[in-house]
């Protein structure tokens, strides 16, 4: 009876997010066209793009790298599988291979050995040699250059292409936040036969996001700082999102009775398991009053880190 009253509640949770009126312009500002500009002005010396994403493989991508891909051999690297739902793998392929993508790899680049990072050479050599070269054609010496949007990985697959084919160590700094690379990088060898470089490149946003909900599923997989827009609003989109595919996976984790469509009832409960706790005053008619209440800012930041490490089970955000 609790298990089909839990049914029926959930089938009253939201079908659509309320964003509270804002507009993507102001929620969600473009930039980094500085970086562009500076990855525009490398393209002479490159032989192929490598873009990588993750696993929102379809709104997610930044459209102005389009002007650029048009120009050169493109292999779109979808990073972070480990954390998709890849039940969606041939659908995903169709939309791309729609839009003009036909090229495209799955990967994981934190693995210390990934099958499909292996291929990534073998597979670029083959789609240079039917490229023209143009001023190149004599070089022998490959140079791809890696983009993205912030935080999918661009530096995690540079290393990890050093690690099979040099048997070296990172080269690119790697963190959990977007804005860890901010310039586009001096050459980074990655294969010694054939020899292959690397340019790392900072992750560029498009200047206008096409909607405040391709907005939010970016600042949810940490493309954008999560305090330019709101750690309780982020948890609040990813408990709505993880309902709506049917994914209770924090009912378990986080010791709930059952599913909720209330942030504020889950954070609490994350709170309280965790003991993640805070002490304010209270000002009542008889004096101050030191009272512990459960730390919501601190519970969000953990629901939201679980969400990204993987623990919460994998999803496609498209």
């Amino acid at each position: 009876m609790k298990l089909y009253q839990s049914l029926c509640d959930v089938a009253k949770f939201r079908s659509a997010f309320d964003f509270g009126g804002r507009e993507v312009a102001h929620w969600f500002p473009g930039h980094m066209a500085k970086g562009l500009k500076k990855m525009r002005a490398s393209l002479k010396s490159v032989d192929c793009i490598i873009e990588i994403h993750d696993y929102i493989p379809l709104s997610g991508r930044n459209p102005v790298f389009q002007e650029t891909l048009d120009i050169k051999p493109h292999l779109l690297v979808l990073n972070k599988m480990d954390l998709a739902d890849l039940s969606h793998k041939q659908r995903i392929l169709k939309e791309l291979d729609r839009s003009g993508v036909k090229n495209v790899l799955f990967t994981n680049c934190l693995k210390q050995r990934d099958n499909n990072v292996t291929k990534l050479v073998p597979t670029v050599l083959e789609m240079m040699t039917k490229s023209c070269r143009f001023h190149r054609e004599e070089n022998r010496n490959y140079c791809l250059m890696v983009i993205g949007v912030p935080n999918v990985g661009k530096s995690s697959l540079i290393n990890s292409l050093r690690r099979t084919h040099l048997k070296k160590g990172r080269a690119s700094p790697v963190g959990g936040e977007p804005g860890i690379t901010r310039a586009v990088l001096t050459r980074i060898q990655v294969c010694e036969r054939p020899m292959m470089h690397l340019l790392d490149t900072p992750g560029v946003l498009p200047p206008n996001i096409e909607s405040v909900e391709t907005g939010m599923k970016l600042a949810l997989c940490g493309t954008i700082l999560d305090h330019l827009v709101g750690e309780d609003i982020i948890a609040d989109y990813l408990l709505y999102s993880l309902n709506r595919l049917g994914n209770f996976s924090y009912v378990e984790k986080y010791d709930l009775q059952e599913p909720s469509d209330d942030i504020q009832h889950v954070l609490k409960h994350i709170a309280v398991k965790l003991r993640k706790t805070q002490r304010v005053t209270a000002i009542t008619g008889v004096g101050n009053v030191n009272i512990i209440i459960p730390n919501y800012a601190a519970a969000a930041y953990i629901f939201i880190r679980a969400f990204r490490k993987g623990e919460l089970g994998q999803v496609i955000l498209d």
